[in-house]
């Protein structure tokens, strides 16, 4: 599938995304969207998170520096680099530079970005699919939706009706010309009435049930693609930590329970393969070069070990390489 399409799909899914959060807790910054305040919202969201380090390379690639936290009143001054965030937030303009749409993506919090995330994690099957239908002449990029089905499925029962017509006034031109030409033949033997030639339609079964089978297939092809788009992008985007792992979970389910470990999270590929691992004293904690290959997290009851980096599952809190000084105080020997 051509990037463009892809492209088309992210920047429609960002929207949505837009769409659905520019009264919450950020309205003040997106509800009315300007340069100087979507300077302060991005500002807010590096400063106050531990932002991935896609994100980080989005920030460096945009506005042309490496975030900085002593360097607030510097990036206060670059405003004019949120203009086509603010341009593209509006709807005025449809930005050519992915790095604006990756930056629209952070402020809104959507995920999975930026694009080649987003793009990666499309099943090659569905891509494949929407590709074959993108070269067909009832195949349209907005489908995404009931509303945009019926619409495609109207215009493309117009089209079938009119072809339809047009088929039976041939029919009908052709019966005509054959009942005169009868007609004419058989003057010499015999002596016919004169009247009106009633021309007669023929094949209408036939036609009907083409129609119906070439609309069933449109129809049925359009909401196909509708599904799939639904399930590829949103229904299994979200994840749960369970005990020590992460488990994929469909975006709508219900949490039971108090603990924060519980949240229902938009799926991060980087994250998920995070596990809670035991240790003891034959565990290889380092490597060749001495590096920590595990990683802990302090808890109310002691200390939590991982298998990478990242941040507590439970608690939030970052995590941290193991020193010496860590093995000997929590590992048994």
């Amino acid at each position: 599938m051509n990037n463009n399409t892809l492209e088309d799909l992210y920047k429609k899914a960002i929207k949505e995304k837009y769409e659905e959060v520019k009264n919450g807790d950020d309205f003040y910054f997106l509800n009315a969207p300007t340069r100087g305040k979507l300077n302060k919202l991005c500002w807010e969201k590096f400063a106050n998170n531990d932002m991935h380090s896609n994100d980080l390379n989005v920030f460096n690639s945009l506005l042309g520096l490496s975030f900085d936290i002593s360097s607030k009143k510097k990036f206060k001054q670059e405003t004019d680099l949120f203009r086509p965030v603010e341009k593209f937030f509006k709807g005025e303009t449809d930005p050519d530079k992915i790095d604006v749409v990756d930056m629209a993506a952070i402020l809104v919090d959507f995920n999975p970005r930026p694009f080649n995330k987003f793009r990666k994690e499309i099943d090659p099957e569905n891509l494949k699919l929407i590709e074959e239908l993108r070269n067909t002449k009832h195949y349209k990029p907005e489908i995404s939706s009931a509303s945009s089905i019926d619409e495609l499925e109207n215009e493309n029962f117009s089209d079938l009706k009119n072809e339809e017509t047009e088929k039976a006034k041939n029919e009908e031109v052709k019966q005509g010309e054959a009942a005169l030409i009868e007609k004419d033949e058989n003057l010499d033997s015999e002596t016919i009435p004169l009247g009106i030639v009633t021309p007669v339609k023929i094949g209408t079964e036939g036609i009907g049930k083409f129609r119906i089978i070439k609309y069933s297939v449109v129809a049925a092809v359009s909401a196909g693609l509708a599904i799939m788009i639904y399930f590829a992008f949103f229904q299994k985007q979200c994840m749960q930590w369970s005990s020590d792992h992460y488990e994929k979970v469909s975006c709508d389910l219900e949490v039971n329970g108090l603990g924060s470990f519980n949240v229902v999270e938009p799926f991060d590929k980087t994250v998920f393969d995070l596990k809670k691992i035991k240790v003891c004293d034959t565990t290889a904690f380092f490597n060749t070069n001495g590096e920590a290959v595990v990683w802990y997290g302090k808890t109310a009851n002691g200390i939590d070990f991982f298998n990478g980096h990242g941040r507590h599952p439970e608690n939030n809190s970052p995590l941290k390489p193991v020193t010496r000084y860590i093995l000997n105080k929590y590992v048994k020997k």
